[in-house]
């Protein structure tokens, strides 16, 4: 399959988004993700020794990066599951964290999205805009209907961020009670009496504004030392304006 190339000619005419084609292209998603997950956040991985962030997950799925070509290197990326791979696999990766049944009906439509990350130097609104450009097309080739999966908030300030967020969140973006899903360990929030209200992390932006619900209260994982929110996006939600920026 191939995933047609997005170049930022007015803005950044050094990036460009594609899928990974080679081992290579996934070595250096996933030393980005090292950098972000790990050298960043904190997280406790079992491929550090390596400088990679990787496990089982990544051979059943396809990798969309953002490359600077003045450096040859990966500065974004995102993680894709699509349907027919996922029932090769015991359970989705979400599933670690959160119980899913509710959820049964359309997981055959779910395309399960995740690890995305930006290089600290480029996260601004056009490599994000490449990578919804990227997925928009990766979607429209696979024939999904939904995008779902985790999306992270750093617990290094000590949930202040996250917290805050959730309750941003819980008064316009939560989902429907029937699509709701049940982290298996829940975020504390109520550890945080007063949290201290700031900007919504790039990412998680870009999902609420193409119309995802948040699917429940956020998981805590300790591993990555990170909140996790469960996303899901139904491709019949995005407005005509995310539709024309993407090029249909």
């Amino acid at each position: 399959m191939q995933l047609s190339e997005h170049n930022t000619v007015a803005t950044a005419p050094k990036l460009s988004v594609r899928l990974a084609r080679t081992p290579e292209d996934v070595r250096r998603a996933q030393r980005l993700r090292y950098q972000v997950f790990a050298e960043e956040m904190g997280a406790q991985l079992s491929s550090a020794a390596e400088g990679l962030d990787r496990d089982e997950f990544d051979t059943h799925c396809d990798h969309l990066i953002v490359e600077d070509h003045n450096s040859d290197t990966v500065i974004g990326t995102y993680r894709m599951l699509p349907p027919h791979k996922a029932r090769q696999l015991p359970s989705l990766y979400s599933e670690h964290e959160f119980d899913l049944s509710r959820l049964n009906g359309i997981r055959p439509q779910v395309i399960e999205v995740g690890r995305s990350c930006v290089h600290q130097d480029f996260r601004r609104g056009a490599v994000i805009a490449m990578l919804w450009a990227g997925l928009a097309d990766y979607v429209r080739q696979q024939g999904g209907q939904y995008l779902a999966g985790c999306a992270s908030v750093s617990l290094a300030d000590g949930g202040q961020q996250a917290v805050s967020l959730y309750r941003q969140i819980e008064e316009r973006h939560l989902a429907p009670l029937e699509w709701r899903v049940t982290p298996h360990l829940p975020l504390p929030l109520d550890r945080v009496s007063q949290p201290q209200s700031g900007p919504i992390p790039p990412l998680i932006k870009g999902y609420l504004r193409a119309g995802a619900w948040v699917c429940g209260e956020p998981a805590w994982d300790p591993d990555f030392n990170c909140a996790d929110f469960f996303m899901l996006l139904p491709m019949a939600k995005l407005d005509l304006r995310h539709q024309r920026h993407f090029g249909n």
